[in-house]
């Protein structure tokens, strides 16, 4: 039996051996790879051009980048059959194959995102290892602490004023380099796709860009939601308290979260208009041209496709929410929505591109559809199905938390 026949539905003339092969798991994978581009895109807005607004929110995309890279390759894991020989990619490189390539380029940019995570936080690592040296008595959990700062200051205990500009320069230069390395990382999956001549809605050199503007949109979306959340709880945690620095405080956060906001929804706009403009640009030169595949894209884009092309991505997911974020009087209420929808418009044209570009039989007479498995009854429904998706999903926030244990972002201050 072939296991793709789990979720495969065929209509008219398919091949016998045509089945969506991809299924969510190479899904949520452009959309993870996405969100982490954006999110360092996002932190080095702050670290390259020095827009003050954005310097809390700046941290913490940074972070949170690191934790959605950790999870990044999993989906690939997951969809392929013998996971164990994955490391062989980074023991025998070979530039020739997209796939082995993007494993050097994910551990340079894991790299570079770790080297300027240290310096953005060796100040802070520091005075903590300081602290708790200088503390007698210490618990297990503070010896604990005390033994992963000492080895993440890496010995580097200098914490002057000229070391600290150092490490601020230090910053500015793994973001600059990080940038082309982070768009090249998400890129690359847009490469893959539109590198397949046998599939006439991926092959299109338009393909990476429009991968690398939805990533920025999408991952700057996230953060921004994210960093919502975390401010609205530590506002409602502020207005619980009954002493007199409460009121004060409250204002403090409430006045950081309206600026970083609205500096950050400038930039997620413009990053929208240009998403928006290359997807629907690609979409007319296809109909211009109306090559010999023309005949049954149309089929599928204005038949069987949509609902999923037209009224959850291009509406839902983009002509809403940009409606919502360029309306005057812009509220948090109205935001948290909007952020929502552009979160799932990229996964939808995520969905788009890899299920429908599979949706079409190469008989030019056929189609297929995909079943996501809800509930799992084998491990294969199950790493291909809801439970695979919403693990994928829930993993970044489990490490970001972690990572937060050591990173506190939003709480200490990096170098400038």
């Amino acid at each position: 039996m072939v296991l793709e026949s789990l979720w495969t539905v065929k209509e008219l003339f398919v091949y016998p051996n045509e089945y969506i092969y991809w299924a969510i798991q190479i899904v949520m994978y452009p959309f993870m790879t996405g969100l982490v581009a954006g999110a360092f895109v996002l932190s080095s807005l702050y670290h390259l051009f020095d827009i003050k607004p954005l310097k809390e929110i700046a941290r913490f995309a940074l972070v949170f980048s690191f934790a959605l890279l950790m999870v990044a390759p999993l989906p690939l894991l997951l969809h392929i059959t013998q996971p164990e020989r994955s490391f062989y990619v980074g023991l025998t490189p070979h530039f020739t194959s997209a796939i082995a390539a993007f494993g050097v380029v994910l551990f340079v940019y894991g790299s570079v995102v770790a080297a300027e995570l240290w310096f953005l936080f060796r100040k802070h690592l520091v005075e903590v290892s300081l602290e708790l040296k200088g503390k007698t008595n210490k618990s297990l959990a503070e010896k604990i602490k005390y033994m992963v700062h000492v080895i993440l200051t890496l010995g580097a205990m200098d914490v002057s004023d000229a070391s600290l500009k150092l490490d601020a320069k230090a910053i500015k230069v793994l973001a600059g380099v990080g940038v082309p390395i982070a768009c090249f990382l998400h890129g690359y999956a847009g490469f893959i796709f539109g590198s397949v001549k046998a599939n006439a809605l991926w092959m299109t050199p338009l393909m990476p860009v429009i991968f690398i503007m939805s990533a920025i949109v999408s991952g700057v979306a996230l953060c921004m939601l994210i960093y919502i959340i975390i401010m609205e709880m530590k506002k409602f945690v502020a207005s619980r308290k009954n002493d007199t620095a409460a009121p004060s405080t409250l204002k403090e956060i409430k006045s950081k979260e309206i600026s970083t906001v609205q500096t950050s929804v400038k930039y997620l706009i413009f990053f929208m208009i240009f998403s928006i403009s290359l997807e629907l640009l690609d979409l007319v030169f296809r109909g211009y041209t109306a090559v010999k595949s023309w005949d049954i894209l149309r089929n599928v884009i204005y038949g069987t496709d949509f609902i999923n092309i037209f009224l959850l991505q291009y509406l839902l997911g983009n002509l809403v929410p940009f409606i919502l974020l360029l309306l005057p009087g812009l509220k948090i209420r109205r935001l948290i929505p909007a952020l929502l929808l552009v979160l799932f418009g990229v996964f939808m044209m995520r969905w788009n591109v890899v299920i429908g570009g599979q949706s079409f039989s190469l008989t030019f007479s056929g189609y297929m559809d995909y079943q996501l498995p809800i509930i799992p009854h084998s491990l294969e429904t199950f790493k291909e199905g809801l439970g695979g998706a919403l693990l994928i999903a829930v993993l970044p926030f489990i490490f970001f938390w972690l990572l937060n244990k050591i990173f506190p972002v939003l709480q200490t201050k990096g170098p400038d």
